[in-house]
């Protein structure tokens, strides 16, 4: 039995509010899948699973804030081992002697963890039928009756294979009253349908395998003529998932926090160069003309997979200071700063960024800072960055000294690329510029790797087709 645990989501959290669940108890979930949805300080995230198995019994309830390490639900593995976050715990040893006799008790066939007893259903012609949750639960999506089954386990209890093999002659075999298998629906979104008066049957899934959550339901009663406004948002479980002003606040003193510690326990060293964008520009330009509008790149593509590459020639400033030393990081991972519109910042990471091609980071990037910016993060999406980088010459900066983001050991800062007077061969003319920033740790680094760092990412980008 594994524990699905209230996951730290970065070094600035120290509690979460658990606002729904997209799995239901007996539902099988795969290490990866999206298991809950988390309110941060900082934004609304959906958190995955790290190990495969069976939901089990949930043991706290949407809209309660529970601290990080907080087990939240109980969930069958397949070792049937208990372990935290998908680690599972070696069995422990028993002490030896002679074997135990066998048991008289037919063996129970494996179930996943109940949450309440089997009910026992009337069926016609051999008394009842024996079945846990899981088993009702696969009986209904698959249009079984159950009362119409002869199980084959122990004491004629109706086992998955059961409702496999019924599910399958379903064309021939199943009965008149049997019902169509419904979709699947998360807990918060029937309240919130309940709340909202809206009818399920008509709302499309946008969840896994087309589960309906609560957005849906909160995007389908806005198209509602007259339907009632949505409730008071006095609790995590009501809210939109999307960041709003409601979270602003919270996040400012997560952020104050963090930075404060920042400022205090991290000696910061600054560097800054400006590099001549003359050449990546006209080989963007060029390229762009030459590509369909969905394929063309913005600037921020070509200093990021600068960025990226630099650090990985330069991987003493890509990784982490704990316990009084550097770890370097496995892989580059690209924190990417990014602006909400209810206010605040939020780094979701652009994992292997020295790896991705330039469409492919691009498209990347698009869709990180889009699902930032309406609370459509995962859980793997906002921690684990190696490095962060602010890019904010869209809002007409030139120069960025940002503050080093706690474990990591650095931070690099993109500023507007701007026409400057610029020397090129002893002539004197105007070329494309950019200020590039570098905020270290001093313990981990000394202005002479930084330097070293800075050099690359200007060779780097002299030469865009090779990016």
């Amino acid at each position: 039995m594994g524990e699905f645990t209230m996951p730290s989501l970065g070094a600035d959290m120290d509690e979460g509010t658990l606002v729904e669940w997209l799995v239901e108890p007996g539902a099988p979930i795969r290490r990866g899948d999206p298991v809950a949805v988390v309110e941060t300080a900082k934004s609304t995230i959906e958190v995955e699973c790290f190990e495969s198995g069976t939901m089990g019994r949930p043991l706290v309830e949407p809209g309660t804030t529970v601290p990080v390490g907080t087990p939240l639900a109980l969930i069958e593995t397949a070792a049937g081992t208990r372990g935290k976050a998908g680690r599972a715990r070696k069995p422990r040893k028993e002490p030896q002697g002679p074997p135990a006799p066998e048991r008289t008790r037919p063996a129970e066939p494996a179930e996943p963890v109940r949450t309440r007893e089997p009910v026992a259903l009337e069926a016609p012609g051999h008394g009842h039928v024996e079945a846990g949750p899981l088993i009702r639960h696969l009986a209904e999506e698959g249009g079984v009756d159950l009362a119409a089954l002869r199980g084959s386990g122990p004491g004629g209890r109706v086992t998955r294979a059961d409702i496999e093999r019924a599910a399958a002659a379903a064309p021939t075999a199943r009965t008149p009253t049997a019902r169509a298998p419904r979709a699947r629906v998360t807990p918060l979104a029937r309240r919130r349908a309940a709340e909202l008066g809206v009818d399920l049957s008509s709302v499309a899934g946008t969840g896994k395998d087309a589960a309906i959550r609560a957005e849906d339901v909160s995007r389908a009663a806005s198209g509602l003529a007259g339907a009632p406004s949505p409730p008071p948002r006095t609790t995590a479980a009501v809210r939109a998932s999307r960041p709003s002003e409601d979270q602003a606040p919270a996040m400012r003193r997560a952020i104050a926090r963090l930075m404060s510690r920042a400022n205090r326990d991290v000696p910061h060293y600054y560097l800054s160069t400006t590099v001549d964008m003359a050449v990546p520009m006209d080989w963007l330009h060029d390229r762009n003309r030459r590509s369909p509008m969905s394929e063309r790149l913005l600037p921020a593509a070509l200093l990021l997979k600068a960025a990226a590459l630099a650090a990985h020639e330069v991987p003493e400033l890509n990784g982490f200071w704990t316990d009084d030393r550097f770890t370097a990081g496995e892989g580059v991972h690209l924190g990417v700063a990014v602006s909400l519109r209810g206010g605040g910042l939020i780094a979701p990471v652009l994992r292997g960024a020295d790896t991705l091609e330039l469409p492919a980071l691009m498209s990347a990037l698009k869709d990180l800072v889009s699902r930032a910016r309406t609370g459509r993060l995962r859980g793997s999406e906002v921690s684990g960055a190696t490095l962060t980088v602010t890019n904010l010459g869209d809002q007409g900066v030139e120069t960025v000294f940002g503050v080093v983001h706690p474990p990591q050991v650095a931070l690099v800062g993109f500023g507007r690329v701007v026409d400057r007077p610029w020397a090129v061969d002893g002539l004197l003319g105007v070329r494309p510029v950019v200020t590039v920033t570098l905020s270290a740790d001093h313990r981990a680094t000394d202005g002479a790797v930084g330097a070293r760092y800075l050099t690359a990412v200007d060779r780097l980008l002299q030469n865009p087709e090779k990016l």
